[in-house]
């Protein structure tokens, strides 16, 4: 029996009100701190000028809708899933289709490159994630060196190596994050917290990083101590499922991105929502986010097929760009900055800048 560890005048209810007024008395002493709206602050900061962004490249040849995208470390290749089952390495300058591998399942929904650009993985369906090693052999079977790493009892929902490429960091839709030896596919270590689908997952930038965020359906975002496996924040202001979270690159912060058509920032060192960027015309789900360099701009992706960019500090919206033709699935900001790609349900990728 469950019960037989409460003593006599506890039942769940006692203890679930209890719970919710300790929860209460988090949420004042949260406040007590919360002197001054982000937005107030940056009044005084210089507005941003104008600025042009338009595509500059666009990848085809996906037979089916792009799910998820990564820029290598060399800023010259993107590898990008997609629902047909295929995983494409691309050119970003030339558009060349560099190598190609044909997954055992559709829906590939999550990818990445490996830290040092020799590798990929992906999975998505097939409940696994698989690491490919790349090799500039054109005769080379790549799926004959394919080696599954991670098992998830439900889909595979993002993925992403650790500073190194011997480590790799999974999300899945059995509610679960786990980190993994790339070489032995054993497991490091797991992290049970979230309540439904896990649906993204972002690493501390640091390089001594030791953390990292996740989001899922349970319209949570939590922050993960990878060594001991344990939730050392969590965030519960959205309305709807996290489609995605990206760290700030000072490490200090992070936003994210949900399908109640808003993207929110959260400051770790404030441990709470520091702002919301939102519009009433907006009424479609955010699927991606991602920051500049700098972190002034947040890049978002919605269901309504636009690429919205947002003032970071003062919390308006400085630029929309169109292109698309279906909903923008995955976005990620180039590692020097200089340009962002896209995903899209249209099969395209686009390289703007």
């Amino acid at each position: 029996m469950a019960t037989e560890g409460l003593h006599e005048n506890e039942t769940l209810a006692s203890l679930k009100s209890e719970a919710e007024s300790l929860k209460g008395k988090l949420e004042e002493e949260r406040a007590k701190l919360h002197d001054v709206e982000l937005h107030q602050v940056a009044e005084r900061v210089e507005a941003l000028g104008q600025f042009v962004m338009k595509t500059r490249r666009t990848l085809k040849g996906h037979g089916n809708k792009v799910l998820c995208m990564d820029w290598c470390k060399d800023k010259r290749r993107i590898v990008s899933s997609s629902q047909d089952g295929k995983v494409i390495v691309w050119g970003s300058f030339t558009t060349n289709k560099e190598h190609a591998v044909t997954m055992p399942c559709t829906w590939v929904m999550a990818c990445a490159y490996a830290p040092s650009g020799c590798a990929i993985a992906c999975g998505g369906l097939d409940n696994k994630c698989s690491v490919y090693p790349l090799t500039f052999d054109k005769n080379e079977n790549m799926a004959a060196k394919k080696k599954s790493v991670a098992m998830h009892t439900n889909y595979l929902s993002a993925c992403s190596f650790t500073n190194s490429d011997m480590q790799i960091l999974t999300a899945s839709g059995d509610g679960t994050c786990a980190l993994w030896d790339v070489e032995s596919g054993q497991l490091l270590q797991s992290f049970h917290g979230h309540g439904a689908d896990v649906l993204c997952l972002d690493l501390a930038p640091s390089e001594t990083g030791n953390t990292f965020v996740s989001g899922g359906c349970d319209k949570k975002a939590m922050v993960w101590d990878m060594r001991s496996g344990q939730c050392v924040q969590a965030f519960e202001t959205h309305e709807s499922d996290i489609n995605s979270v990206r760290y700030y690159p000072s490490g200090d912060a992070f936003a994210s991105g949900s399908d109640d058509a808003t993207c929110r920032l959260y400051d770790l060192r404030a441990d709470r929502e520091v702002a919301i960027y939102s519009k009433e015309s907006i009424i479609f789900g955010a699927s991606s986010v991602d920051f500049s360099l700098s972190g002034r701009l947040l890049f978002a992706g919605y269901n309504d097929y636009t690429i919205n960019v947002w003032d970071v500090l003062k919390g308006s919206r400085v630029s929309i760009l169109f292109g698309h033709e279906n909903r923008v699935s995955t976005l990620r900001v180039s590692p020097d900055g200089t340009a962002f790609c896209s995903g899209s349900w249209d099969h395209t990728l686009r390289v703007w800048a």
